[in-house]
């Protein structure tokens, strides 16, 4: 319950926080509209303020303290009030952007989670120098680009010079939208880029920590035992090594999804795929202050309750925690 407490805590604090930030944002989205309407209508200043009011249903002169309260009914309410650049309930755009995201990330967390959690049970069991090299230098260098870098790369390489891949969206719009063999297709052909993109990134960070982790268990005694009593070396691997030395790992999987699901902006705003990343950045763009309020909140959320499962996960696997 501790635990459960600190993160409603955290939670709290940082929607409080991002509220405040958001209000003193500089930019007045109202008074943006006002002026492309006295551009295109030449009426006058005032009049063309009060029309922008109404239409993006947002008043700036209301005092901070009733939009704040606002704010959180509307957040024990389920009402994160209306986007002033889509004209519709912001629940229902993170309704529809929350799967887009939790779509790539997971695909390509349980992709570089895998082959990581591989590559590094075996480069630790074999101590070729060849194979630490090569981990070293891939990490050295895909461990220092940013994501979106390498984003860029795969979309000229892939999409611009070859044209094997799409480059932008969830799906194309030639599909019909449905649970069809067609459709899946499509989408997973959409996902592969943004998908390679978390991929490359975070792959070696998997095999570096789980071939320490490795090296850690292969000088415990439990092993040295199972290699004398000549257990096949297959069951060493899987039951003796791997077991503890990805136990450690599990909880940092949890948190991970939380980092990268706060870092989705950059890669979902560069392939146009209209996760929450994407939709926080054009709230951001244009000043919709309540679609800013509501992405954040999915992705405060996701953190915390991410790196909760972690602590929770922890103390599952680890059976000396379980007391505590």
């Amino acid at each position: 319950m501790k635990k459960i407490g600190m993160a409603l805590f955290t939670m709290a604090i940082s929607l409080v926080i991002v509220f405040v930030v958001i209000q003193f944002m500089p930019g007045d989205p109202v008074d943006i509209l006002a002026q492309e309407i006295v551009r295109a209508e030449a009426l006058p200043y005032d009049i063309a303020y009060e029309r922008a009011i109404t239409q993006l249903n947002y008043d700036p002169t209301e005092p901070i303290w009733e939009r704040f309260i606002a704010y959180v009914i509307g957040i024990f309410t389920g009402n994160l009030g209306f986007s002033m650049a889509y004209k519709k309930p912001v629940s229902e755009i993170v309704g529809g952007a929350l799967p887009w995201t939790m779509l790539i990330l997971s695909i390509s967390l349980l992709f570089s989670f895998t082959i990581g959690v591989l590559l590094g049970i075996y480069v630790a069991w074999k101590r070729k120098k060849a194979l630490n090299v090569a981990i070293t230098v891939y990490q050295s260098i895909f461990g220092s680009i940013p994501d979106y870098i390498v984003a860029y790369i795969l979309v000229f390489i892939f999409a611009v010079a070859l044209g094997w891949l799409p480059s932008k969206g969830a799906y194309g719009s030639s599909v019909t939208v449905g649970f069809n063999g067609p459709f899946i297709l499509d989408v997973l052909q959409h996902a592969t880029l943004p998908v390679l993109a978390y991929f490359i990134t975070t792959v070696s960070t998997w095999t570096v920590a789980m071939k320490a982790n490795s090296l850690m268990v292969l000088g415990e005694d439990y092993i040295t035992y199972a290699e004398v009593r000549g257990l096949p070396k297959k069951r060493i691997l899987i039951h003796y090594l791997g077991r503890n030395a990805i136990l450690p790992m599990v909880t940092s999987l949890a948190v991970s999804f939380g980092l990268m699901f706060g870092g989705s902006p950059l890669i979902e705003n560069l392939f146009l795929y209209p996760g929450v990343g994407f939709y926080l950045s054009v709230a951001i763009g244009r000043r919709d202050f309540p679609l800013m309020q509501g992405m954040f909140l999915i992705i405060i959320v996701m953190v915390v309750l991410s790196s909760l499962l972690a602590e929770f996960l922890y103390t599952i696997l680890n059976p000396r925690l379980r007391g505590n």
